[in-house]
Parts: C-alpha cells; sequence; structure tokens
C-alpha cells in the first residue's frame, strides 16, 4: 500500500473517531461503540460469529503488522467469517459481490481509547453490484445475522 493511501485511511478513521455517536453509518459502513476493551469485543465477536454456525476463516491484527515494519496503529483487528449458504445467492446473482465476502468485521481503538465494531451493510454491498430480489432473503438473513452478532458483541 502506498504512503499517500495509508495517510488518507488515517484521516478517515480521525473522521470518524471524532463523531460521538454510539453508532454510525457511512456510505454502507457501519460501526458500533462497544462496551468492552479490543480483546473482548473481539473474544466476543469471534465467539458469536461460531455460536452462529459460520466459519472463521481469518484474524488480521493490522496493528502487529504495523509494528513489524516500524510503524504505529492503534488495536486494529480484522475477522473474516461466513458460510456458503449466506453468501452464494447473493453471487448467484452477481459474481462481483465475491470481492466483497466473506463478510468481515473489524474492532479497532480510536484516540480516545474507545473501541468500536464497524461491517460492511449487506444491504449496501447487494445495491453496489447490482443483486437483484431473487437475493433479498439472504440479504435480509444476512443484516439480522451480522446486527445480531455485532451487539452481542459489545453489549453486555
Amino acid at each position: 500500500m502506498r504512503l499517500s493511501a495509508l495517510v488518507k485511511i488515517i484521516a478517515l478513521v480521525a473522521a470518524i473517531c471524532s463523531w460521538e455517536t454510539q453508532a454510525m453509518a457511512t456510505d454502507g459502513l457501519i460501526t458500533i461503540k462497544s462496551n468492552f476493551g479490543r480483546a473482548d469485543t473481539m473474544k466476543r465477536l469471534e465467539a458469536e460469529v461460531k455460536a452462529k454456525g459460520l466459519t472463521v476463516f481469518a484474524h488480521v491484527d493490522h496493528a502487529a503488522g504495523a509494528a513489524a515494519i516500524d510503524l504505529k496503529l492503534r488495536p486494529t483487528d480484522l475477522l473474516i467469517f461466513g458460510n456458503a449458504k449466506g453468501g452464494t445467492p447473493l453471487m448467484q446473482q452477481a459474481q462481483t459481490v465475491g470481492i466483497d465476502l466473506p463478510l468481515k468485521a473489524l474492532v479497532w481503538q480510536d484516540e480516545q481509547g474507545a473501541t468500536w465494531l464497524s461491517y460492511n451493510d449487506p444491504a449496501y454491498l447487494a445495491g453496489r453490484h447490482g443483486v437483484g430480489e431473487a437475493a433479498k432473503a439472504a440479504v435480509t438473513a444476512m443484516t439480522g445475522a451480522l446486527h445480531a452478532i455485532a451487539t452481542k458483541a459489545t453489549t453486555p
């Protein structure tokens, strides 16, 4: 990644962090403030993903990656998860949605130390790729599941 792109991403994260809301949505990104620290939020997220019968494909620690090249980054962890039953109906309508699947959730810490959980809104992804009415049930199910998972991960 070029340095200018990294600077733009950091500026975007800083702008998002400056908002004083419990939940926010920007261009298809849903962000919820967690009542737990970063590590506990990630543990709760992963446990809930598994409890819903979804597969965890990867856990990416972006801060560790940054540290490996002597750069600083506040805690930023990405969980990649999903299942074929949920994603295939969308890809049957528009294969390009595969660029946004499997699902992802980002647990990150802002400058004040608050922890946030962000994920892509499935309805936004469906619209982005022109997914038709035939996949509406899958989008609705995915939306409900993500909301339930995020709520369970961030609230007592």
